[in-house]
């Protein structure tokens, strides 16, 4: 099929105000519609609110009647809770290291593969306030190579951003680009857009891409292929996030070394070991009647994605990785960082209070197994991060004061117990990040990689600032500020794969 198409200005989709506020009203109650009970809409549940704040009255009771057995059992409780999320980063790690389960097509086999027998395509792209990187977009969409007359392109802008808007239809290009503007509405969040673009797409398959996104060319005819093959209860395709700008600062090495230990070993692992997965923001590529099924995007949760994964799981579907790349720009600002990762952690400790509301559901869905590993995983990363806040204060109040309630708290085995874990489970956790430097051959992190334990300081301080900002403000998303470092469309490398191979 040919792909010449006429060049012209980007142009916007014409909705009747009407009707557009009706659509983005209802992307609000997609979720609830498809899933009652399953949006972040409300938090909590009535037993955990119930938990939530008896817990604190019985421990400082306990704190009171008891000060010195409550810290014994507060110490050995957290040290227990440390030592069993290392642990269970370790089993993933390994079982990504045994084999890794992403699904390949190699280049010849992307390439080969006949134009009409592929599916159209939406390709959702949310962005707001970021005029700067628009024309960085476009470039990087011309690099897809997927049939233009089976491609839509959804540029998904917010009512307001006047900026934005005039830089995108400023644009003259072939692509079948078309700006939606998002009415306005609260809350304004991504999985609010991301709702309202796809009641306006036509794709049998659906992907999102950030607006500073570089895919590798053949990623969207990888992943139609792939799910040409494998059987319809495949619901998601998660392609590997990297970064075109790691080199920026010590920051952004941390940040590009996590990413790398993240989706080539962590997220990989979890699939090895059919654990339900935590979607990445981007690069996510969906049966549209998936989608449909579970009411797509929840708009009320910051992490929509990590959200996203485990309804389809827990809905009979699944979701796996997919050999390809997406280069992103890596955070390389502090404040920045900060308030980016505080969403995240919020949105983690939010998903999973969401996924805990009905327990027995749950587990009846995911198996006890399943249960475990979204736990550990989903609720274990901020609460891991908020630990290693926890133990480096009290070390470095014992150091600085020279204070024996510190060692009263900490009596005979729970001491060596609970200094084991901090030590070795931090030393685990580096020498993971690593081997994740090793296996990917970036060896040109590795210095930076043994000085992670700062980065987990900051890792820290967001996790303390996503915990309160969840009972203050549980749906208020941090915009991320992007752009920070001007560039052109990187080069990318792309890695070969060899055909997928279908199997349960």
């Amino acid at each position: 099929m040919s792909d010449l198409r006429t060049s012209q200005q980007i142009r916007v989709l014409e909705i009747d105000p009407v009707v557009a506020q009706a659509a983005a009203d209802r992307a609000l109650t997609l979720v609830d519609e498809a899933q009652p009970g399953s949006s972040a809409r409300t938090v909590t549940g009535q037993w955990q609110r119930v938990v939530m704040v008896g817990i604190p009255v019985i421990f400082i009771a306990c704190a009171v009647w008891r000060p010195l057995t409550t810290s014994i059992a507060f110490a050995w409780i957290s040290t227990v809770t440390y030592l069993c999320v290392i642990a269970h980063r370790v089993s993933v790690f390994r079982a990504s290291l045994d084999a890794d389960p992403a699904i390949r097509i190699s280049d010849e086999a992307a390439r080969a593969y006949p134009d009409e027998l592929l599916p159209t395509y939406t390709v959702l792209v949310p962005a707001f306030r970021e005029p700067e990187v628009i024309r960085i977009l476009v470039d990087a969409m011309k690099r897809l190579e997927y049939p233009r007359d089976r491609l839509e392109i959804l540029l998904l802008l917010e009512e307001g951003d006047d900026e934005t808007l005039a830089a995108a239809t400023a644009i003259v290009t072939d692509l079948p680009i078309v700006v939606v503007v998002v009415p306005q509405g609260t809350p304004q969040t991504k999985p609010r857009a991301l709702n309202y673009g796809f009641m306006q797409s036509n794709g049998d398959l659906v992907t999102i891409f950030d607006a500073e996104d570089q895919p590798e060319p053949l990623q969207l005819r990888r992943a139609a292929i792939a799910m040409s093959t494998l059987g319809p209860e495949w619901a998601c395709l998660q392609a590997r996030l990297e970064f075109y700008d790691a080199d920026t600062n010590l920051l952004t090495k941390w940040f590009a070394t996590e990413y790398l230990t993240w989706f080539t070993c962590f997220l990989p692992g979890l699939m090895a070991k059919g654990a339900p997965l935590p979607l990445g923001g981007t690069s996510n590529h969906f049966r549209r009647e998936a989608l449909d099924v579970v009411g797509a995007w929840d708009p009320y949760n910051v992490t929509e994605d990590a959200d996203l994964g485990l309804r389809l799981e827990r809905s009979g579907f699944r979701v796996g990785m997919i050999d390809s790349y997406t280069l992103e720009e890596a955070n390389s600002d502090v404040v920045n960082w900060v308030k980016q990762r505080s969403r995240w952690q919020k949105g983690y400790l939010q998903t999973a209070l969401v996924h805990l509301r009905r327990p027995r559901e749950l587990r009846r869905q995911v198996g006890w197994k399943g249960l475990g590993h979204l736990v550990a995983f989903v609720l274990g990363t901020p609460v891991l991060a908020l630990l290693n806040l926890l133990f480096w204060s009290m070390s470095v109040i014992w150091l600085v004061t020279g204070t024996d309630l510190i060692e009263r708290m900490f009596p005979g085995t729970v001491f060596y117990l609970a200094t084991g874990s901090w030590l070795i489970g931090n030393a685990v956790i580096l020498y993971l990040g690593i081997v994740s430097l090793l296996v990917t051959r970036r060896s040109e992190l590795l210095w930076s990689a043994f000085l992670t334990p700062l980065y987990w300081i900051l890792m820290s301080i967001a996790s303390l600032r996503a915990t309160i900002q969840l009972m203050i403000n549980p749906s208020y998303w941090e915009k991320t500020q992007h752009g920070l470092r001007p560039h052109e469309v990187a080069d990318i490398d792309l890695r070969d794969g060899v055909d997928a191979e279908v199997g349960e």
